[in-house]
C-alpha cells in the first residue's frame, strides 16, 4: 500500500479559503496569474504522495460561482506551430482543449486572449475560428522598451492600447497553454485598465513549486529544479521576503530577478505596491497540507531520478544539448541519490546481460520485483506487465494468460497484413488480447482486475521503450524510466 504525505481535502479546503481572503483584500476582485498544469500534474502527485492530478482544478471548482477564466496564447506561437511537448498538439489546439477540459469541470471561460499580436495570419485566422465558436477574443500588443521603460508601458501608449478584457467575476484566472505565453502582461495590463475605470482590482500569482515554505536544498523543491533543469530555473533564498520580515522562503530565479521592475509598475499603477516580495505575490498554500515529511522527501527523491534518466533519453534522441543532465547530476550529488535509490534500475538491468536482449523490470506495491525479458511472442515491457499481473493475482507463473494460438494470429496480421518488421506484441495488444481472453478465461479475467494496483509502481527498461509502450505504462500510472540506448543501431526509430 502507497503511503501518503499529502492530505489532499485540506488542501483543496484551505487553498481556496486563502485565494478568497487575497480577493478580499484587494477590495473584492483578484486577477490569479496561475503557473504550472491546472489539470493532469502528475509532477505534483509523484513528489507529494496524495495529492490528485486534478486538484488545482478542483479547488478552483470550489470558486465556481466567483471564477471566471481567461485563455492566454501568444501570437507568435500560433505563427509558429509550437507544440506542447507532453502532449503534442499546438498551443492552439490546446487553447481549445483547455476551454473544453475548464467546461467540463463546470468551470466559466469567460474569453481567449491573443498576445504581442502584429496582424499574424495565423493568429487572425484563429481569432475568426474561435468567434465562430461563440467565444470572446481580445487582442493585447507587443510594448516598446518592455519590461524595463516603465512610464512607456504604464501609459497609453503601452498597457492602454490593449484591448480591455470585460469581466464579470471576482476571481478572474489567467492560464495558458505553456510558459511564454503573457500570462504575467495580460494581469498587469487588466490592472492598468481597472485603475483607470476606478475599480479596484488586485494581483496574485499560483505557482506550486518551489514550495516557499519549504527549505531551499528539500529534496521536494530539488525535484521542481530537476523538473525544471532544461529552462535553467534555480531555486533560491527570496532576498526581499527576507529584508523586509527577517523570514526565509524560497522563491525562483526569475521571479526574483523580476519583482523590482514588477514592483515599479505596481506602484506606477496604484501609487504604492501591494507586495514587498515575490513571496508576497504567492497563495500557495501546498506546503501546509504535507502530513508526512520523509514521505515527501523519499519521493521527490525518486522523481529527481526518473528526471535524470529521462533527460539522458531526450539528449539521446537529439531533442537537448545535454547541459540538464549535468545540473541533474549536480541536484543528485548534493541530495546524496544515486540510481542505487531506486531497485527497479539494477534489476532491469541485469536481467538484460543476463539473457543479452532487452528487459524491463517492475517493483510491486510490496517491494518485490519482476522481470520481463524479450521472446518470440512477447516485448520485455509486454512480458513485465503479464509477469506482474500473475504475481499480484496468485496465478501459477507456468499458466498461459494468453494461449500461443491466440498471439499467432495477431502477430500474421502485424506482420502479413499491416506491414510491420517487428511480430512481438506491444503493450497495448496485449492487454486487448487479454481482455479478449478474460471474456472466457477466469484466470484472465482475475489478472486484469490487477491492473489498478499497479498505479503508482515503478519501471525501467534497459532500451528507450517504443512510443506505444510508453504511453500505455503511463496510462496505467506506472511511473517508468529507460536506459539511454536504443535496442538497434538503426537510425531511425518510430
Amino acid at each position: 500500500m502507497a503511503k501518503t504525505g499529502f492530505d489532499n481535502d485540506l488542501y483543496l479546503k484551505t487553498q481556496s479559503e486563502h485565494i478568497r481572503r487575497r480577493i478580499d483584500q484587494f477590495g473584492g476582485k483578484l486577477y490569479l496569474e496561475f503557473g504550472g498544469k491546472l489539470f493532469d500534474d502528475f509532477h505534483a502527485s509523484r513528489v507529494l504522495p496524495g495529492f490528485k492530478p486534478d486538484s488545482k482544478v478542483k479547488m478552483l471548482y470550489q470558486l465556481r460561482d466567483e471564477a471566471e477564466i481567461v485563455i492566454v496564447i501568444n501570437s507568435s506561437d500560433i505563427e509558429k506551430n509550437k507544440v506542447r511537448g507532453d502532449l503534442g498538439i499546438t498551443y492552439d489546439l490546446d487553447v481549445l482543449r483547455l476551454i473544453d477540459a475548464f467546461r467540463g469541470f463546470g468551470l466559466y471561460v469567460g474569453s481567449v486572449v491573443i498576445t504581442r499580436y502584429g496582424g499574424q495570419p495565423s493568429a487572425e485566422a484563429f481569432q475568426k475560428r474561435l468567434e465562430l465558436l461563440g467565444i470572446k477574443v481580445y487582442r493585447h500588443y507587443s510594448i516598446a522598451g518592455y519590461p524595463y521603460d516603465i512610464t512607456t508601458i504604464v501609459s497609453d501608449a503601452g498597457y492602454g492600447k490593449n484591448e480591455y478584457i470585460e469581466t464579470e467575476r471576482r476571481l478572474v484566472v489567467v492560464t495558458a497553454p505553456g510558459p511564454g505565453s503573457g500570462k504575467l502582461a495580460t494581469c498587469l495590463s487588466q490592472l492598468y485598465h481597472e485603475n483607470a475605470r476606478g475599480i479596484k482590482a488586485g494581483y496574485a500569482k499560483f505557482e506550486t513549486f518551489p514550495i516557499w515554505n519549504l527549505p531551499l536544498k528539500h529534496p521536494v523543491n530539488v525535484a521542481y529544479e530537476a523538473a525544471t533543469a532544461d529552462l535553467s530555473d534555480v531555486n533560491m533564498i527570496d532576498p526581499f521576503h527576507l529584508e523586509a520580515y527577517g523570514e526565509t522562503t524560497v522563491n525562483y530565479n526569475r521571479d526574483v530577478d523580476a519583482f523590482p521592475v514588477l514592483s515599479a509598475i505596481f506602484e506606477k499603477i496604484y501609487g504604492e505596491a501591494p507586495y514587498k516580495s515575490p513571496t508576497d505575490m504567492g497563495v500557495n498554500m501546498a506546503g501546509n497540507c504535507i502530513i508526512d515529511d520523509e514521505v515527501c522527501r523519499e519521493a521527490s527523491k525518486l522523481e529527481i531520478i526518473r528526471r535524470y534518466y529521462a533527460a539522458m533519453c531526450n539528449h539521446r534522441k537529439g531533442l537537448s544539448d545535454g547541459d540538464d543532465i549535468c545540473k541533474i547530476e549536480c541536484l543528485m550529488n548534493a541530495t546524496g541519490i544515486s540510481a542505487e535509490n531506486r531497485p527497479v534500475i539494477a534489476a532491469a538491468t541485469a536481467k538484460a546481460a543476463e539473457t543479452n536482449q532487452p528487459a524491463a523490470a517492475l517493483e510491486l506495491p510490496d517491494g518485490s520485483i519482476v522481470t520481463g525479458k524479450t521472446s518470440s511472442l512477447l516485448g520485455a515491457t509486454s512480458a513485465m506487465l503479464l509477469n506482474a499481473l500473475k504475481t499480484l493475482g496468485n496465478i501459477d507463473d507456468r499458466i498461459h494468460l494468453i494461449s500461443p494460438s491466440v498471439i499467432e494470429p495477431v502477430q500474421d496480421l502485424k506482420v502479413n497484413h499491416l506491414g510491420n518488421h517487428n511480430p512481438r506484441l506491444h503493450t497495448d495488444e496485449v492487454l486487448v488480447a487479454l481482455s479478449i481472453c478474460a471474456a472466457t478465461n477466469p484466470t484472465a479475467e482475475l489478472a486484469m482486475r490487477q491492473l489498478e494496483k499497479l498505479k503508482g509502481c515503478e519501471a525501467h527498461s534497459s532500451v528507450i521503450l517504443s512510443q506505444i509502450d510508453d504511453n500505455v505504462l503511463r496510462k496505467l500510472g506506472i511511473n517508468v524510466t529507460c536506459e539511454p540506448k536504443y535496442q538497434t543501431k538503426k537510425l531511425y526509430h518510430k
